[in-house]
């Protein structure tokens, strides 16, 4: 039996030039990495813009089991079926975490024939994107230390800054910090993971290198001494922040074990964050391609429903299919129910959708004929999906019938209504997506959404920080939960994004290793190849 790593080194990758050209991407818009490795220019979506969109696919899943269900894999092996039924294809998808990469799970750059290659470098530092948004992140932080120390003449509140720092590794002891001891400006600070952080979200988010500088000026930091808000352009420090981030703007493309074109670009965690790839590589891949491919972190509740009322709505956008993804552990676990709740929430954004149940190696035939058999009598299209063993061939039927699904009509609408109450809006969602009776709002959270209502932020769209093993805020009840309220910590401010977030739960926005990361079994051989991590 071949490992991941076994099929990857039997690849015969072609030369990034080369996948470029078939996508009629001209010298112009191609910037290079190494041989297997390129960016493409983000103007080329300006040059794009009279030319018509492809068909946007959306791959989510119902509630996962720890070790995932298997969304990126099966979204890279349906872009190889798509290409072997002739269809100029993309598939966009995040970068990987260097956080869950030395962590738990590994690299989330697929498995088996639908992995994306060349792991190693895409996993690791890749073009270097996340590392400046680390940059620009912590940049931020020491101007806003610094203008305290040389006299602090804007009065920023220390007990309320809003902008914490960042990490892209997993790093439990610096969830609490002392920053500053024994100067100006001495206080308790904390870390968050990299993907969690708004420079992430905007780079996400923004179509254009002014969109970027235009977000990053909006960056609520802090409240002065008044109760006023400080933000990033406040500080003067647009500029300096943009410019570590002109080249990360630009999206990354590689290829998969069959040669399908992907982009990768920004890696937002699910829970915390959007949890879906960048816009203007989504953008980008729906003016080159006839079908675009992509992916949201974790199940319907939390991954699609902010790529379909936030993605979708920043940029303009409208799905023409959804893949709702399920495993056998997964039905094991939760339950059919949690599933069918899941085709619900899918079916209350008016997109047309099918089931794909992804295939493990010891999956026993008879069960997942039985499941199909369960969906398709309720009159669900559903398919059995093997890309992980088969690459492209095994993801054929689905692929057809997603070719259908996307001239089928389309009643596509968002949750809800930007002009609601902020609390209106959190409510709409743990009632509509998770189930839940409504929303519980601690004094603090009621305080933040008074603040932000308050400065002008009313309108905005709502991310909810909730864990993703439940379709609840609490990571026992798996399942289909009833008779529960969300609880509503905190909301915190993300408006150079242009979305307000919402802590649910005990939702940790650092996490940390387990006693035994992956870290420990991974090495470099003689010939600097690195091993172990897949």
């Amino acid at each position: 039996m071949m490992t991941d790593a076994d099929i990857a080194r039997s690849v015969n990758l072609i030369p990034i030039e080369e996948t470029a050209k078939r996508l009629h991407i001209t010298q112009t818009h191609f910037i290079p990495y190494g041989r297997h490795i390129a960016k493409i220019n983000a103007a080329l979506l300006k040059d794009l813009s009279q030319k018509q969109d492809g068909k946007l696919i959306l791959v989510t899943s119902m509630s996962p089991t720890p070790s995932g269900e298997g969304k990126t894999t099966l979204a890279i092996g349906l872009a190889q079926a798509l290409k072997q039924l002739k269809k100029q294809t993309i598939a966009c998808i995040r970068q990987p975490s260097l956080g869950p990469f030395f962590g738990a799970k590994g690299g989330a750059t697929g498995s088996g024939y639908s992995q994306v290659l060349p792991v190693e470098d895409i996993a690791l530092h890749f073009t270097g994107d996340d590392h400046a948004v680390v940059s620009a992140h912590n940049l931020i932080s020491s101007i806003i230390d610094n203008h305290i120390y040389h006299g602090n003449k804007m009065g920023i509140n220390p007990d309320r800054i809003l902008w914490k720092r960042v990490a892209n590794i997993n790093d439990r002891a610096l969830r609490k910090v002392k920053v500053a001891i024994g100067a100006k400006g001495e206080r308790l600070e904390e870390f968050h993971i990299s993907a969690a952080s708004e420079i992430m979200s905007i780079l996400c988010l923004s179509q254009s290198l002014s969109d970027l500088k235009r977000r990053i000026e909006n960056i609520l930091l802090s409240f002065d001494n008044q109760g006023h808000p400080v933000t990033l352009k406040d500080l003067k420090i647009q500029g300096a922040v943009t410019a570590l981030l002109k080249n990360a703007i630009h999206p990354n493309l590689v290829q998969s074990v069959e040669g399908a074109p992907v982009l990768i670009h920004g890696g937002p965690f699910g829970n915390v964050s959007l949890g879906c790839s960048s816009l203007i590589a989504t953008k980008t891949a729906l003016k080159l391609a006839d079908y675009v491919i992509t992916e949201a972190g974790f199940a319907t509740e939390l991954g699609a429903e902010k790529f379909f009322d936030i993605k979708c709505r920043v940029g303009n956008i409208e799905p023409s299919a959804v893949v709702i993804v399920a495993t056998l552990k997964a039905l094991r676990l939760h339950g059919f129910k949690n599933l069918e709740k899941h085709i619900e929430n899918i079916q209350r954004f008016g997109i047309p959708f099918l089931v794909a149940i992804n295939r493990f190696r010891d999956d026993a035939d008879k069960e997942l004929k039985e499941i199909i058999s369960l969906l398709e009598d309720k009159g669900i299209p559903a398919f059995v999906a093997d890309v992980r063993n088969k690459g492209g061939k095994g993801g054929l039927d689905i692929a057809k019938e997603l070719i259908e699904l996307c001239n089928a009509k389309n009643k596509f609408h968002c949750l809800y209504s930007l002009n609601k109450p902020v609390k209106e809006k959190i409510t709409k969602i743990a009632k509509e997506m998770y189930g839940a009776d409504g929303a519980i709002f601690t004094e603090e959270a009621e305080k933040d959404i008074q603040d932000m209502e308050t400065f002008g932020y009313k309108n905005l769209p709502v991310c909810i920080a909730k864990t993703p093993k439940s379709l609840s805020d609490n990571p026992l009840l798996t399942g289909r939960p009833e008779g529960f309220n969300i609880i509503v910590n905190s909301v915190m401010p993300a408006t150079g994004a242009g979305f307000l977030v919402a802590l649910c739960g005990k939702i940790l926005l650092m996490p940390g290793f387990p006693e035994h990361p992956l870290a420990e079994r991974i090495e470099v051989d003689s010939e600097g190849r690195i091993i172990g991590f897949i």
